[in-house]
């Protein structure tokens, strides 16, 4: 019967003072069940949807809900669920128990609080600077085959090894052990041997910090190094995060051109704080830094009094043949190493490092506590271990064998379905670079491959200049067969500009 009360049993006893209540049946609010946000709970959605019917005054202070089974039957859902809803909104103070007369709202609404609309964020200028940065990651809608970067490879981490490493190192990280801002010695010991045969850096264990992976090295030196009024350099097309990175600070950033040979020396600038390249596979070309570049970009940084921010991000992962040694090797008081196993090791750990002159560590550990901390102990602990016993080497013997089959896969399946086109394989990383023959443009060649069901990365958004189009195709993640498809649906995509 409209207007009627109807009795509730609360969610909790207690006769508490009678007030005035307004009758839920003629206020018949909207009480429909919000959507629900991931990994919510239903009885944290229902109370979330009571609570926003009050905030925004749907549910005035006073009114009386109608009993539990009718009301869950509103909300759709089951009557436990109600009570555990009520329970939260009563400790959180919505609503208020009255014994056999019911349930009733007992906050006042408060107009505006909870509109869609918020107030605006007095932003700083790093963070403006920041924002407009970003590039938008791989992700949202669905291809069939998606050879977008950045993308995870989880068929090529080394699950066994890792997890046996941390099994044995478990319980070490259970005992005290004093505070170290480089990281464990014991794991930069077995970074500095892994560098030095490997990748022929000069490096000592006290050279070495560990970090949380590139890019929060790159955020560390940057805003070490630059401010509003320097200059900084980079690739051009380069990483996009380490280009956000360093504009970020308020600091110019110039690109300077790459060719096959790498980064075109002659065009750096006659000064500058820093420099960002990427000389053993240049990201996004896949191209290497000549040994005569090598050998001017070093001279030029002693002339121009600049630190030169070396990635090495693919060097494990190197496909055809052994990758040049890293240029820090060359001159270990110019050059400041940074790499990670973001490729090869995650998502089992986002461990990273960087190399750097004595001078430098003693500024990155006396500024970073106001804003990093060191990665997991446990994790630093072992990677230590998955170096030293041999198995992050027998790791990568078997991720490469398979990346690179995948690579001559979709190599031998692009030649064949794309005539005219120039598919070259890279010597190291995750993808290829295909250069797009007039008249095509990369928003061309983006909607035609969507269209067949096939996702690209575009090269426009690393380039801060004008760059000759091009699109990435990452490989490494896709079984053989579902590379072959994906050629063939390129091919059927891109037969035609008209």
């Amino acid at each position: 019967m409209a207007g009627a009360r109807v009795p509730l049993t609360p969610p909790e006893a207690g006769a508490l003072p009678e007030t005035a209540t307004l009758d839920t049946e003629e206020v018949r609010p909207d009480l429909t069940l919000a959507p629900a946000r991931p990994g919510e709970t239903r009885h944290a959605l229902a109370a979330r949807t009571l609570r926003e019917a009050v905030l925004d005054g749907r549910l005035p202070d006073g009114t009386r809900l109608p009993g539990h089974r009718r009301l869950a039957q509103r909300l759709g859902v089951s009557r436990n669920t109600l009570v555990d809803a009520l329970t939260q909104l009563h400790a959180e103070g919505y609503v208020r128990p009255r014994g056999r007369s019911g349930t009733v709202i007992s906050v006042p609404a408060l107009p505006g609080l909870n509109r869609v609309t918020a107030p605006a964020l007095p932003l700083s200028a790093w963070a403006v600077r920041a924002l407009q940065g970003q590039v938008p990651e791989a992700g949202g809608d669905t291809f069939a085959v998606d050879f977008r970067v950045g993308q995870p490879v989880p068929d090529l981490y080394p699950e066994a090894a890792w997890t046996q490493a941390l099994a044995r190192r478990a319980a070490q990280v259970t005992h005290a052990h004093p505070h170290d801002p480089l990281g464990p010695l014991e794991t930069r010991r077995a970074l500095a041997a892994y560098l030095s045969a490997e990748r022929g850096a000069r490096v000592t264990p006290d050279m070495v910090m560990l970090t949380g992976g590139t890019q929060s090295a790159l955020d560390a030196l940057a805003r070490v190094f630059l401010e509003p009024g320097r200059l900084a350099a980079a690739e051009d097309p380069t990483y996009a995060g380490a280009r956000a990175a360093l504009a970020a600070t308020g600091a110019d950033v110039t690109g300077v051109p790459v060719d096959a040979g790498g980064l075109r020396t002659d065009d750096l600038p006659r000064r500058a704080t820093l420099v960002y390249v990427t000389p053993g596979c240049q990201y996004p070309t896949a191209v290497s830094l000549s040994a005569a570049r090598r050998q001017a970009l070093i001279a030029w940084a002693a002339a121009a009094g600049a630190f030169i921010l070396e990635d090495d991000y693919a060097a494990d992962l190197h496909l055809t043949s052994r990758p040049p040694p890293v240029l820090q090797g060359l001159a270990p008081d110019r050059v400041i190493l940074l790499g990670s196993f973001s490729k090869s090791l995650a998502p089992v750990t986002r461990s990273g490092f960087l190399v750097a002159p004595p001078g430098v560590l003693r500024v990155l550990t006396g500024t970073r506590p106001l804003t990093d901390r060191l990665p997991g102990r446990l994790d630093a602990l072992a990677l230590a271990d998955v170096l030293g016993s041999g198995a992050y080497a027998r790791h990568l013997r078997r991720a490469r064998g398979t990346v690179a089959h995948r690579q001559e896969t979709l190599v031998t399946e692009l030649r064949r379905a794309l005539s005219g086109w120039t598919v070259t394989p890279v010597a190291s990383g995750l993808h290829l670079y295909l250069p797009l023959p007039p008249p095509w443009t990369e928003e061309q060649v983006l909607q035609r491959a969507a269209a067949q069901g096939v996702a690209l990365s575009p090269v426009s958004p690393l380039a801060a200049g004008g760059h000759a189009p091009a699109v990435l195709l990452a490989f490494a993640g896709l079984p053989p067969e579902q590379l072959r498809d994906g050629a063939r649906r390129l091919g059927a995509a891109l037969r035609d500009p008209r």
